[in-house]
């Protein structure tokens, strides 16, 4: 699953050690990003604009669907693939120093948005098996239940969304 590169064990003595993905672990690296950098569904978190903010925006994603909102593993697996994707197209396309997330539930419903300061379109390409690249968008539209873009004045945001079953 995306997200769960895990925390390198400490080296010790010149031997390499097994980097080990354990759900403690995950969890602690999303609470450490959550403290760092605040909850998405408190509000828009500013991130950097830097291949590494990724990982930090699948470990928010993980913790507020799966632990703070409660829902199962499939969707979580889902939604953090996604934000993955919208991430990536935001740090490698639209030259930001910084990009915004936010992640809203609704009756039925989750709602995640990635705000940067670019008012360049993402466009959706055809995808072929042998594709090495360009395959986010493609994601998101098979994905997700919906998905667009909101033109801003200063910027857009890229968001989608996939239904829940509310308990």
């Amino acid at each position: 699953m995306a997200g769960l590169e895990g925390r390198e064990q400490p080296r010790g003595h010149g031997r390499a050690t097994t980097a080990r993905w354990s759900p403690a672990i995950e969890d602690e690296c999303a609470l450490e990003a959550l403290e760092l950098f605040g909850n998405p569904t408190e509000g828009e978190v500013p991130l950097p604009s830097r291949p590494e903010s990724a990982a930090v925006a699948r470990r928010l994603a993980q913790m507020v669907v799966l632990r703070q909102w409660g829902l199962g593993p499939r969707i979580t697996e889902d939604v953090v693939l996604l934000v993955s994707e919208l991430v990536g197209n935001a740090v490698r396309h639209t030259g930001a120093r910084v990009f915004g997330l936010r992640m809203r539930r609704f009756r039925g419903r989750v709602r995640v948005e990635v705000r940067d300061p670019s008012r360049g379109l993402p466009c959706l390409m055809p995808v072929q098996e042998t594709d090495l690249s360009g395959r986010g968008l493609f994601l998101v539209d098979r994905l997700s239940d919906r998905w667009g873009v909101d033109l801003l004045p200063r910027g857009k945001t890229t968001w989608f969304e996939m239904k829940v079953t509310d308990r």
